[in-house]
């Protein structure tokens, strides 16, 4: 069985039960042949992610989800088993699914979707066809893992 790292950042975070989360992933992770790969999962707050964001991708901001892919670029073969990491920000989260008038555990599920898929490979913003691939992955796995099957993917 694969290992997953969740890191719970701040009291914000505290709506999100460890082992919920940690459920949902090994679930997307078997879903995708992945079983015996490891993710770390980092929750946290507007302010951090806003933090990574701009330090990793030039956009100073939160958002709702980054990825980190390990199994791209020159050091992809130093550890195969290694996905990368994941970070949500549960501030933004909450707002999200406030707003689509969704579950925070619902959002989370799309967001954990979301960034798994990046890193194993799948990009919506690198043209049409990998935007439907991705998108395709998404709804397939929300499908697994939600009992709401109105709710649509990221």
């Amino acid at each position: 069985m694969g290992h997953l790292k969740v890191l719970i950042d701040n009291q914000q975070t505290k709506k999100i039960p460890t082992d919920t989360i940690r459920q949902k992933t090994k679930q997307i992770l078997n879903a995708l042949g992945c079983d015996s790969h490891e993710i770390s999962l980092v929750i946290t707050d507007n302010n951090q992610i806003q933090y990574l964001n701009k330090a990793y991708r030039g956009i100073d901001k939160p958002t709702n989800v980054l990825a980190f892919p390990m199994q791209e670029g020159q050091f992809a073969n130093i550890t195969p088993g290694l996905l990368g990491d994941v970070v949500i920000s549960c501030e933004t989260a909450q707002k999200e699914a406030d707003d689509a008038k969704i579950t925070l555990f619902e959002r989370m599920s799309q967001l954990l979707i979301h960034g798994i898929l990046h890193l194993m490979g799948f990009d919506h913003e690198t043209g049409q066809t990998d935007c439907l691939k991705m998108e395709e992955k998404s709804l397939e796995l929300l499908r697994e893992l939600e009992l709401n099957k109105d709710l649509n993917i990221f």
